[in-house]
């Protein structure tokens, strides 16, 4: 018959095996004594699952916002036709991918004038990965705006409402969805960093207060939309500054207010219109030797044009062939007048038959002139 051993030896293995029984009932009985449950402090999968669930009304509206505007956004693709210099044969290849939005249902699309320069084909791709090829309804180099149109069925498009951006303000949230790199329906995020910036177009005319903003924008965003926290589109991405040529925080959007006005020219007309008073102006340089130290001198006014029915005057020489000064513009809308491109603002925001008040200079008398904006052929006046 066994021995029962009361060695030392004996005695741990003894304490082992009731140890063993011990931990055996706990893990047995503790979780029907809490019901299954797990015990506080603890995670598990399913606590994984609710983390990925519990997002915050910030994230839920910007999650939101996203899956309403990106159908709305298109990749362009440039396109141009190339010829072999030994083989003489022709080629079809990319130069470059940006972006843009649906503007209607009749298939027309905004983007960059940049984006479709020099192509010889236009090829869009739309959110459901459909192509089409496009036609340019009409451009306007000067802000840099294209409208483009493709033949596809109403209900695969998706126009993005659009906003003011009259009322913005530096520090709210704005979203930037595109293409950057060729990487199709990106969403970057930002707030309007500045307003009232002033960026160069391709022919080198001022683009007048575009909006600035942090929210990444790399090549192939130009032409996709900028939105508010609400979705709509309160401008297009344009430009960027930076010496890689990437992303560094600084890019720059055409205001939607500016899109509004010129996108339905370029539908109808192909090209859009420039309103203007008709006159032109001394020389920055010259007018300081005039002994004018603000406000912008009169050369001259167009005859029968806006200006020179609201009455007012240019240079002009007298009977002793002495030259008198003419009118002085210290106000339009407004807006002190301090150079040529503080007119060209207000003018860039107004259409042909507006009224525009103007504050002008004659001698020593101040006063105010109302004045009916006219389309202008010559490019030379304001």
């Amino acid at each position: 018959m066994p021995q029962r051993s009361n060695s030392p030896d004996g005695l741990w293995c003894a304490k082992g095996r009731m140890l063993a029984v011990v931990l055996v009932f706990l893990t047995n009985a503790l979780p029907a004594a809490f019901g299954d449950k797990p015990v506080p402090g603890t995670a598990t999968h399913e606590d994984g699952l609710k983390g990925e669930e519990a997002l915050c009304a910030e994230e839920r509206s910007r999650i939101e916002v996203f899956k309403r505007a990106s159908p709305g956004v298109v990749s362009v693709a440039n396109k141009a036709i190339v010829q072999d210099f030994f083989t003489a044969r022709i080629y079809e290849v990319p130069q470059g991918v940006g972006s843009g939005f649906v503007w209607d249902k009749q298939g027309h699309l905004v983007s960059n004038f940049h984006v479709v320069y020099r192509a010889s084909a236009i090829r869009v791709t739309l959110h459901d990965g459909s192509v089409y090829e496009a036609e340019v309804v009409g451009a306007d180099p000067d802000h840099d705006i294209v409208v483009l149109r493709i033949n596809a069925p109403p209900e695969r498009l998706t126009p993005l409402p659009l906003a003011s951006s009259r009322n913005l303000q530096v520090g709210q949230t704005v979203l930037a969805i595109g293409n950057p790199f060729g990487f199709d329906t990106s969403l970057s995020m930002g707030v309007v960093s500045a307003l009232g910036r002033n960026i160069q177009s391709m022919t080198g005319r001022t683009i007048y207060d575009v909006i600035q903003t942090d929210a990444a924008i790399n090549p192939g965003n130009s032409g996709g939309p900028l939105l508010n926290s609400s979705g709509r589109v309160i401008g297009m991405n344009t430009a960027i500054v930076s010496p890689s040529g990437a992303y560094a925080g600084v890019g720059f959007a055409v205001p939607v207010d500016v899109i509004r006005r010129i996108v339905p020219q370029l539908i109808a007309r192909g090209v859009a219109q420039q309103a203007g008073l008709g006159l032109q102006l001394v020389h920055p340089i010259v007018a300081q030797r005039l002994g004018v130290e603000e406000g912008l001198v009169v050369l001259r006014t167009q005859p029968r044009g806006p200006a020179d029915r609201a009455g007012l005057q240019g240079l002009r020489k007298n009977r002793r062939g002495q030259i008198e000064m003419g009118d002085i513009l210290l106000e339009a809308a407004g807006r002190r007048l301090r150079t040529a491109d503080d007119l060209m603002a207000v003018l860039d925001q107004c259409q042909a038959g507006e009224w525009v008040e103007l504050l002008i200079r004659r001698g020593s008398t101040l006063r105010t002139v109302q004045v009916q904006l006219l389309e202008l052929s010559d490019v030379s006046l304001y």
